[in-house]
């Protein structure tokens, strides 16, 4: 087992995709122990709504591995108290036994009859549990294998999860975009796009619309107020943000006053929508000493074949109109383009971009 064990421990330290670790987690302790289920549950939601349990990885003998969908309708997830013993170990921060005890939900829901339920030991994320369900229960030694895995697991995390961080908002940083763009835009690259007249046509129902985020004034306000002060305003704008969009959407701080957000799926009235939420939560917020901040928006859709650069350079260009027509607004470069304000930005021929 301790072999078993090393090339699992392996496995997960290799693993760069914060949304696969928790996969990989329960892959791994499954065949580790030759149990019949092992899931990973994470709790989400904002600190005084409502929480309820993510999926974040469920592994059953002789059957792929599944997960919660980041997009998941939350109404869809179990509230958090429908689980006491997942919450009892958050609690205790020891291990919980349980007798016949149904993991999963839904089409993927199956009852195990001895559970044990392990808090992870996270500190930067959200907070969870590994189950693993057995039709015997689980032997001492096997508890402390999985309980030194879950050690090396929480601290891999936290490095992961810092090393992917902007360090004074806690939003995800510069470095992490391409790659998490690279994942948005793959799903459009299978899709049937009509070529008819020379347009890219496809629906955006579950596509990405990429918005660039830009503190109007902020050199002023630094300057009256001094950096400490500035600081606070891009922390506070960060916890607008985070307020303001779901779970689900990719909140990312590019550096200075600069914010960018990945959001998932919605026509262009609902990102629309979405934008302009958040630019009143902005201008609407009392910041302290600085009482007013406010923030221009512009917004594109993520396109089959776009690279990051494009995509930004698109949005980026509705930035700019948006400062030029008086600040605090959030205009969308196709709407934008469909006015005649700014020429397509089309840049590929066939899978060639030019520049």
């Amino acid at each position: 087992m301790v072999d078993d064990a090393i090339s699992h421990l392996a496995a997960l330290t290799a693993q760069r995709d914060r949304e696969l670790l928790d996969v990989t987690l329960a892959q791994g302790v499954l065949d580790l122990l030759g149990a019949a289920s092992v899931a990973v549950y994470r709790l989400i939601g904002r600190d005084g709504d409502v929480r309820r349990w993510l999926c974040c990885g469920l592994a059953r003998k002789s059957r792929m591995t599944v997960s919660d969908p980041m997009w998941v309708d939350l109404h869809e997830l179990p509230l958090e108290d429908e689980h006491p013993t997942r919450l009892r170990a958050l609690a205790s921060r020891v291990p919980e036994r349980a007798e016949e005890q149904i993991m999963g939900h839904g089409e993927h829901a199956v009852l195990a009859p001895h559970v044990i339920t392990l808090p992870l030991p996270v500190e930067v994320g959200l907070p969870g549990v590994l189950e693993v369900g057995s039709a015997e229960p689980m032997s001492v030694q096997a508890l402390r294998t999985v309980q030194t895995l879950l050690k090396v697991f929480g601290n891999f995390q936290n490095l992961l999860e810092s090393s992917q961080r902007d360090a004074l908002t806690g939003l995800l940083n510069r470095q992490t975009f391409d790659a998490t763009f690279l994942k948005a835009s793959m799903p459009l690259a299978e899709r049937k796009c009509d070529h008819a007249q020379g347009e890219r046509r496809h629906s955006s129902a579950a596509g990405y619309w990429l918005g660039v985020v830009d503190i109007d004034h902020f050199k002023r306000v630094n300057d009256s107020f001094g950096h400490l002060i500035g600081d606070e305003v891009l922390v506070l704008v960060a916890r607008i943000m985070r307020q303001t969009f779901r779970h689900y959407d990719r909140l990312y701080r590019f550096g200075g006053e600069e914010f960018v957000v990945l959001l998932r799926g919605g026509t262009e009235a609902d990102a629309m929508g979405a934008f302009e939420r958040f630019r009143r939560n902005v201008a609407s917020y009392p910041f302290p000493q600085v009482d007013r901040v406010t923030v221009s928006v512009g917004f594109t859709e993520v396109m089959h074949n776009d690279t990051p650069n494009v995509t930004f350079a698109r949005a980026d260009q509705g930035v700019y109109r948006a400062k030029h027509q008086g600040r605090n607004l959030v205009l969308c470069h196709e709407e934008l383009v469909r006015n005649g304000v700014l020429q397509s930005s089309d840049q590929h021929i066939g899978d060639v971009e030019l520049f």
